[in-house]
């Protein structure tokens, strides 16, 4: 069979080292530094399925009493809020955004057990309860809310899109598309018979699970890169295992999800109806990114003159992840302030 590499490369990472501080009191526990100019709080907030969310709430400084345009953000897949989705958020802040960075169900600091599975439908829902928790805010207007997905939550943020009409606009960032990586491997290299096998194996794997009492991790990215390592999970490794991204919450850093958590996405394409999407979307991606093809295609299928493709040049898929020369925020913020109106 081929090797469908979302094993090695998302579904379960592993990582050792690196360090960071954790939240306590007014100690910061993000992996990035943080803005004079931003306020942030943790809030709770319950999704459709009772499942309690977590999140960070980044407001600008000395906010009056105006309503502001709110966007909720979530991702990569596996990371959590004080990575990748807390950097936009704050940055989204210091730019007059009311911004919610939250961990997806069963990871972080959100409820759910076991921990470390996911699923399209839960984690499509999450973008929706941070949508209602954003309508309950007294600063929020709730006619100009937004949503930022980032790696594989840009896909379940355009599924959210595609079914949530009180989005105003998605940005989607170096985005997977989860079912089509986890059906079809990288660059759609698996035949009928490839999945099928895939799937004998992660239904035996169901059954040691049953008899065991417990699920089995994925396991995934070796402490040490081999020499024939492809470079996109040597980029992987720069991020989620230095001290540049490393988080001790983190699915990405640490124990990987669940063996069995690629089920969910294989007959599940959560892409299906991005083709009905009415409000507006911009995807990023760069131009080196080995993920570069999700966003092309995806974007293929969006209609309306209010869609718009990005891409950044020399930029591979963890730049979009915290490499403030390269994310273009200026042009998110354009997008959301004009098509959030």
């Amino acid at each position: 069979m081929k090797t469908n590499l979302i094993y090695t490369a998302l579904v379960g990472l592993v990582v050792l080292g690196g360090a960071v501080m954790l939240w306590r009191g007014n100690r910061w526990d993000k992996t990035f530094a943080r803005r004079d100019d931003v306020a942030v709080r943790r809030v709770h907030f319950t999704n459709r399925y009772g499942i309690k969310l977590a999140g960070d709430l980044y407001t600008p400084k000395n906010m009056g009493d105006e309503k502001l345009p709110a966007i909720a953000v979530s991702g990569p897949f596996g990371a959590v809020k004080e990575q990748v989705s807390g950097r936009y958020a704050q940055e989204m802040a210091a730019r007059g955004f009311v911004a919610l960075a939250f961990d997806a169900s069963y990871t972080g600091q959100s409820g759910g057990t076991p921990r470390h599975v996911a699923s399209p439908d839960i984690n499509t829902e999450d973008f929706s309860a941070a949508v209602d928790y954003l309508t309950t805010q007294p600063n929020v207007n709730p006619d100009q809310i937004g949503i930022i997905g980032i790696c594989g939550f840009g896909g379940m943020g355009l599924n959210a899109a595609a079914m949530d009409t009180r989005i105003r606009a998605t940005v989607t960032s170096t985005m997977y598309d989860m079912s089509r990586v986890n059906a079809n491997g990288y660059y759609d290299a698996n035949t009928a018979d490839d999945r099928y096998e895939m799937r004998r194996q992660l239904n035996a794997q169901r059954t040691a699970d049953a008899a065991s009492g417990d699920y089995a991790w994925a396991g995934g990215v070796a402490d040490t890169m081999p020499d024939d390592a492809p470079q996109f999970m040597r980029d992987y490794h720069d991020y989620y295992k230095t001290p540049r991204g490393y988080h001790p919450r983190s699915v990405a850093s640490n124990s990987g999800w669940r063996v069995t958590s690629a089920l969910s996405f294989m007959n599940m394409p959560i892409l299906a109806y991005s083709d009905e999407i009415r409000s507006a979307v911009l995807m990023l991606h760069g131009e080196n990114a080995h993920s570069r093809y999700f966003s092309e295609d995806a974007f293929k299928k969006l209609t309306g003159d209010n869609k718009e493709l990005v891409i950044i040049p020399g930029a591979n898929h963890v730049d979009l992840y915290d490499n403030m020369d390269v994310i273009p925020f200026d042009k998110i913020e354009d997008f959301l302030r004009k098509n959030m109106k």
